[in-house]
């Protein structure tokens, strides 16, 4: 099997290069594995913190897993508003929705709530 190491400036390995054939039966070879029993699992400990209450709906992840999407997004997206529509009942323009939904988006806290509110 033909194998390329990519190292970075200082010669440390950082990827390696296989070819598909050989990654395709890697990926066989996983899924062969019985996952059936929990013998190989360990435990660990638990940290709890204040936010162990906070639930997020399994709709909203999908949204945001499947489309790439920020939290603001999902949530616009699961009660099937477009853009246009949050920003009449906000009273900003599409376009501001659209930077409040870019992924890197940190929105203050009022302006979280008002979302929340729609």
């Amino acid at each position: 099997m033909a194998v390329q190491l990519i190292k970075d400036d200082n010669g440390k390995t950082q990827y390696v290069v296989i070819p598909y054939d050989e990654y395709f039966r890697m990926c066989l070879q996983m899924a062969e594995i019985d996952d059936e029993t929990d013998d190989d699992l360990e435990d660990i400990e638990v940290e709890h913190d204040e936010l162990d209450d906070v639930e997020l709906p399994g709709e909203v992840c999908s949204i945001m897993t499947w489309q790439n999407v920020s939290l603001q997004a999902a949530w616009r997206i699961l009660r099937g508003m477009s853009q246009q529509e949050v920003a009449e009942k906000l009273g900003i323009s599409q376009s501001a929705v659209s930077q409040l939904e870019a992924l890197d988006s940190r929105p203050q806290k009022r302006t979280r709530e008002k979302l929340a509110a729609i």
